[in-house]
């Protein structure tokens, strides 16, 4: 038995202008952006690429292969698969973390740092290191040594399908692709849209935990059957944040049914897929499907933090309305020590007497104040706000 490749992957939405983004920095390490030029260059060292080239297949893409011969594909939507054919049974998986180890420390942060600027990336999304699954690429193996594999990784055989050219294995971290013919170019077409499909299934898997999360947090504070007044701007805060990064996702989701749209149309007319597209095919129409029920989950959750905000505004606005009254009673005294003195025969006089009534009347406003906003801050303001039955789905 042979291991011909392994083959590791991901993707985040990109476009043709950020392709061409990545190509110009990949050729010499520069960038028409104002990141800073050291940087630049020292990340473009760390790749250790010797060969670029610019190509087209469905979609365009770059292909680099570095000094120790890893081959990486980096596609105009996003999709980034590498390989290395400098393996063996026996170095297998030192070969496979070494392979993970340069896209998570060495690529990873290259392409992150080419786009930190503009729009950023929501913080729970921003890691792009998750490498896995692990394709491994075999060369006319028997069904006893891919169960010999299987047995070393995960335990646990998840599904296998056969077609004329190659057979597929898979566990819950590892694919096992077994090669019939010497033309790998099908497989690797195979690799690639699995790449894609699990990576773009994955992020909409994040995108439904994290609005579980966001859900929970609004619910936590408006759950509260009162809130004291100081602690209602810190809500209101959080609330901007939580608008924030569901404002980002919501674009991020909208955009995912254009990325799948077209994998599904090119994959249908390749040649290379024929064989597989019984497998992965109808996974196309379940991940349009995906996107839309996203989509409305989004919009209700935008709902629900517009009517959160409003709601904290609301006792905001009740708080300042609060303070307003204490400031006015504040100089409510103060107008009526005037009047005193106007109405009295006998005013203070800049005396030790006068200097003492003014720092009486001083500490008498501070202490009202200070009580009135205390008051203020510590008052229960009631939440109002619909009931529901969580439990119903």
């Amino acid at each position: 038995m042979n291991i011909d490749k392994i083959y590791v992957g991901g993707w985040f939405q990109r476009t043709t202008l950020q392709l061409s983004e990545i190509y110009d920095f990949v050729r010499d390490g520069t960038s028409e952006l104002q990141l800073d030029k050291k940087k630049l260059v020292k990340l473009h060292n760390d790749l250790e690429m010797k060969e670029i080239e610019y190509g087209v297949d469905g979609l365009e893409y770059i292909m680099i292969t570095t000094q120790d011969d890893i081959h990486i594909k980096i596609f105009e939507d996003g999709l980034i698969v590498l390989n290395d054919g400098n393996v063996n049974e026996f170095s297998l998986f030192k070969d496979i973390d070494s392979l993970a180890d340069y896209y998570e420390n060495k690529l990873s942060p290259a392409i992150s740092y080419l786009f930190s600027l503009g729009a950023p990336v929501p913080k729970e999304l921003a890691n792009i290191e998750t490498v896995f699954p692990y394709f491994i690429v075999l060369n006319k193996a028997t069904k006893e040594n891919i169960q010999a594999l299987l047995s070393r990784t995960d335990k646990q055989k998840y599904f296998e399908f056969s077609n004329k050219n190659y057979d597929v294995v898979r566990g819950d971290k590892y694919y096992f692709i077994n090669s019939k013919t010497s033309d790998t170019h099908q497989i690797e077409r195979y690799i690639e849209e699995q790449i894609f499909i699990r990576e773009f299934k994955g992020q909409l898997h994040r995108y439904l935990n994290l609005h579980r999360i966001i859900w929970e947090k609004i619910d936590a504070v408006k759950e509260s059957a009162k809130v004291r007044g100081k602690d209602i701007v810190a809500f209101t805060s959080k609330i901007d944040g939580y608008k924030k990064t569901v404002n980002l996702i919501d674009s991020r989701i909208n955009q995912m049914n254009t990325y799948i749209k077209t994998r599904e149309k090119i994959a249908k007319n390749d040649t290379n897929l024929v064989e597989s597209l019984d497998l992965i095919g109808y996974r196309y129409e379940t991940l349009v499907n995906t996107v839309s029920y996203m989509q409305q989950i989004w919009a209700m959750t935008k709902n629900h933090l517009n009517s959160a905000d409003s709601l904290f505004r609301n006792l905001e606005s009740q708080v300042t309305e609060k303070s307003v009254n204490s400031l006015t009673i504040v100089t409510s005294m103060g107008v009526g020590a005037s009047l005193i003195d106007l109405f009295t025969e006998s005013a203070p006089t800049f005396s030790s007497f006068g200097v003492m009534y003014f720092f009486i009347l001083a500490v008498i406003g501070y202490s009202v104040n200070k009580t009135m906003k205390l008051i203020s801050e510590n008052r229960k303001y009631e939440i109002s706000d619909i009931e529901y039955d969580k439990n119903i789905k």
